[in-house]
């Protein structure tokens, strides 16, 4: 990913593997998902920014957690 590039949010929604409107409804929610920039009309992601967000996921020893199942 080049690091000095705007990226766009269908550039992110596809780098991440999620819906497109998974990244809007994340604006919408605060302190989810990476951060965005307003540009005149259109929102832009720094590429340092998503890969900052996607680090603050990862379990601090490195193991990937389980995923819980609602009953």
């Amino acid at each position: 990913m080049d690091t000095t590039r705007m990226l766009t949010i269908n550039e992110v929604a596809d780098y991440l593997q999620v819906p497109v409107t998974t990244l809007y409804r994340w604006r919408c929610e605060q302190g989810k998902g990476p951060k965005g920039i307003r540009v005149g009309r259109y929102i832009r992601y720094r590429t340092e920014d998503v890969q900052k967000w996607l680090r603050s996921l990862e379990p601090p020893d490195g193991a990937i957690p389980s995923r819980r199942r609602h009953q």
